[in-house]
């Protein structure tokens, strides 16, 4: 008797919690229904993945799309599309907006942007948001991050983009007190970032680690795992740009999970400042061939969680100030997965450590329900690569609205061939398909509300 499917993935390498091996994948109702498929099985739609690994949907947990606000560097619609050209299934977006995502209004705008009804077309990827933490709505947080479509709490400890900023172990306190599930954070030591601000040379990028210094992350990180035991609140720090915070996250991974991103693991300072200037410049900042080194050290040793891109567009124009009027951020999600695969290729992680940062980790971290893992039963998204085709990262082949990358000219052995979300085939060979259908995540912790 012929099994039948909606789409059947065949001759493809899988790779999943069972290993890498030559499987057939059948897809129904836009989930998992079998992995191993008989010969005989049809579907009404066959994709042959010969010569590519396929690999669970790739998992973005840090990004910042713009909307609402300066939409004219980024939007939900474009941060999506070059999110899927990259093979990204699903992101989790930052709420340093304008206004500010900290109310239910402002996430259930978002939730309707994201589905195409405000300005565009909505999202391509799926998605959801964090609900930033201010000191006015502490006591609000147990409840908005138990809304639908929110993966956790945002808490800026330093300042960077936008206007959230909660500084002082008291607010820190106050937050991380009320609610219950992981919180998200950016460590940088506020007060020492203004002390900083002295050491800003004038058009020097080469100054930028100086301004925001190694020992502003340390010393926030330090500060805040000391509140997260006091509190006993789980947290998740990002973006780790220091060796030094490797051994105090790796005491208290009962408490704490953390992120690296690409950028920090593939830039070196000074010559990333020299070569690029504002291209290269983001909070925390790139570091030198010490702090570089002792992120792969940390993440051979599992340290590491999860992959973030910390995609934050800004405009050319805007990058062209002189530092320090320079914004900081730079796109990301496009290039986390050539990146990362050529990291793979060079021989500095294996593709299975790649699997478990990209995918498996998110799924851990924040508990997403039915994502995350190559599994029967769990949502069909796939980002399906060839890790010998070899490419050259551009300006050209960016989605996003700011039109560059810092890997401008970057040769990479190791490309996103498709995405595929809930089953539908979304990008194949660089070309996206049909309309945008992105839907939200949905977590464990706030099933049936």
């Amino acid at each position: 008797m012929t099994n039948t499917f909606d789409l059947i993935l065949k001759n493809g390498t899988v790779v999943n919690h069972d290993g890498e091996g030559l499987r057939d994948i059948g897809v129904r109702d836009g989930k998992i229904a079998e992995i191993g498929i008989s010969s005989n099985a049809d579907a009404a739609e066959i994709i042959d993945c010969s010569g590519l690994h396929v690999l669970p949907g790739v998992i973005d947990t840090q990004v910042h799309f713009r909307e609402p606000g300066p939409t004219h560097k980024e939007d939900l619609e474009s941060g999506s599309r070059a999110a899927v050209l990259g093979g990204v299934t699903a992101v989790f977006e930052m709420p340093n907006t304008s206004p500010l995502t900290v109310t239910q209004e402002a996430i259930e705008d978002k939730l309707n942007r994201a589905a195409g009804k405000v300005d565009h077309g909505g999202m391509f990827c799926d998605h959801a948001f964090y609900v930033g933490a201010t000191h006015g709505n502490p006591v609000e947080l147990a409840e908005l991050e138990m809304l639908p479509g929110v993966c956790g709490v945002k808490i800026f400890m330093g300042a960077s983009t936008g206007d959230l900023l909660v500084e002082d172990d008291e607010g820190v306190r106050a937050v991380l007190a009320h609610g219950q599930r992981r919180v998200a954070i950016h460590s940088e030591d506020e007060y020492l970032l203004r002390e900083g601000k002295a050491k800003a040379r004038e058009g020097d990028w080469t100054s930028h680690p100086e301004a925001r210094s190694a020992e502003a992350a340390v010393r926030c990180t330090e500060r805040l795992l000391k509140l997260a035991r006091e509190t006993g609140r789980r947290i998740h720090v990002l973006h780790i740009s220091t060796a030094d915070e490797i051994p105090m996250l790796a005491a208290a991974k009962d408490v704490a999970t953390c992120e690296v991103t690409p950028q920090h693991l593939t830039l070196e300072a000074p010559d990333c400042y020299e070569r690029l200037k504002a291209f290269a410049q983001m909070n925390p900042p790139i570091r030198d061939a010490r702090h570089r080194e002792g992120l792969w050290y940390g993440l051979r040793q599992g340290v590491f969680d999860v992959i973030g891109s910390d995609h934050a567009p800004h405009t050319v124009d805007e990058k062209s100030k002189p530092y320090p009027q320079s914004p900081s951020g730079m796109p990301g999600v496009q290039t986390y997965v050539p990146l990362m695969l050529n990291h793979v290729a060079e021989g500095r992680l294996s593709l299975a450590r790649f699997v478990d940062l990209a995918c498996h980790g998110a799924n851990r971290v924040f508990g997403i329900a039915g994502k995350g893992r190559l599994a029967m039963g769990y949502d069909a998204d796939f980002t399906i690569v060839d890790l010998k085709e070899k490419r050259t990262i551009t300006n050209d082949w960016s989605a996003t609205k700011s039109g560059w990358t810092p890997f401008d000219g970057m040769k990479v052995t190791g490309w996103p061939v498709g995405t595929i979300i809930r089953g539908r085939k979304v990008m194949w060979g660089d070309e996206i398909i049909g309309d945008a259908a992105g839907k939200p995540v949905r977590f464990q912790e706030t099933l049936g509300r």
